[in-house]
């Protein structure tokens, strides 16, 4: 007697268990195609180009600085394959099985009138029908439903299509220089082109006496993947004993000199051959005079007849 009931409970809770999982309705397979690019890097170098001469007979100097990369780029085609499935919900029997029983007598109706029809009628009208109604007439089985499929990777394949080698070689652009001079060390900053711009009479070299330094080392290094470089440049014994006569007649103040001062050094500068910096300072007086053009006119003057420089206002243009 227990073991009958035993059985009875057993087949009702299997039953039920079958009623609440239910079976996935299967749907096509979906495919989906893409090319994938790989690249893998086989050499990274940076190239320090300091400039000819390599010993520094003027305070300015452009330093160019570029990276090369090799790649071994690889093209493949992937093809990924889905299985589809209208997971089961057993509360959509609800409608389903009324739904579907209308659906078999449509569908049967529709293959008999398609007989004598010769055939005329779309099979979305004599099969579709037909097996939706099955589907909803199973109460172990949702009908096929695209709006709520689900899917899972079934097969992934990699096609190689191409292999071959790709350079490339870029500019060292705003990123930091290690600029080593004597006993110090400064971090410069390249710009947009990877030119790093060295001025021995500016910027951090100004508050250390260069004239006691020989060489300057640069080295740059990429923090990703250790890649280094290193490049010196000596600075030349007659720069060296330039240095401190230009600091002083580029920096001392000048507001309190006479105009005659203000010619002899622009006039010094353009003797020790850094006509570079005595164009700069010869503008950087004239934009000082802006406001007098008394003082400024004078100035020009004194250019001309004590210096034979001929310099004009930049701003008169305007």
């Amino acid at each position: 007697m227990y073991t009958r009931r035993s059985l009875r409970l057993a087949g009702a809770a299997l039953g039920g268990a079958l009623l609440l999982c239910g079976c996935a309705n299967h749907l096509p397979q979906r495919s989906e195609h893409e090319e994938r690019t790989e690249r893998k890097l086989l050499d990274h170098s940076v190239q320090i180009d300091v400039g000819e001469p390599r010993t520094l007979e003027l305070p300015q100097r452009r330093v160019r600085i570029n990276e090369q990369k090799t790649f071994e780029v690889t093209d493949f085609e992937v093809t990924r394959r889905y299985d589809r499935y209208t997971p089961y919900q057993p509360w959509r029997e609800l409608y389903e099985v009324p739904l579907g029983a209308v659906a078999v007598v449509a569908g049967v109706g529709a293959n008999v009138l398609n007989v004598v029809l010769l055939g005329s009628l779309p099979d979305s009208v004599t099969k579709d029908w037909i097996n939706y109604g099955f589907a909803g007439l199973n109460p172990f089985m949702n009908v096929e439903s695209n709006g709520r499929s689900q899917q899972n990777l079934a097969e992934l394949q990699e096609k190689q299509l191409d292999k071959r080698m790709e350079y490339s070689s870029l500019p060292w652009a705003e990123r930091p220089v290690m600029v080593k001079a004597g006993a110090q060390t400064h971090e410069l900053l390249t710009d947009r082109q990877g030119i790093l711009r060295l001025n021995l009479l500016d910027g951090p070299f100004a508050e250390q006496d260069v004239s006691r330094i020989g060489t300057l080392m640069l080295s740059v290094e990429d923090t990703q993947d250790g890649t280094h470089a290193e490049a010196s440049l000596a600075v030349s014994h007659s720069l060296r004993g330039k240095l401190l006569e230009a600091h002083a007649l580029i920096f001392d103040d000048l507001e309190d000199d006479e105009v005659a001062q203000w010619v002899h050094r622009v006039k010094r500068l353009s003797e020790l051959g850094l006509e570079e910096e005595a164009s700069e300072l010869e503008q950087s007086l004239i934009e000082l005079t802006r406001n007098d053009p008394e003082l400024q006119q004078q100035f020009l003057q004194s250019l001309r007849k004590d210096a034979g420089r001929l310099a004009v206002d930049p701003g008169q243009g305007d």
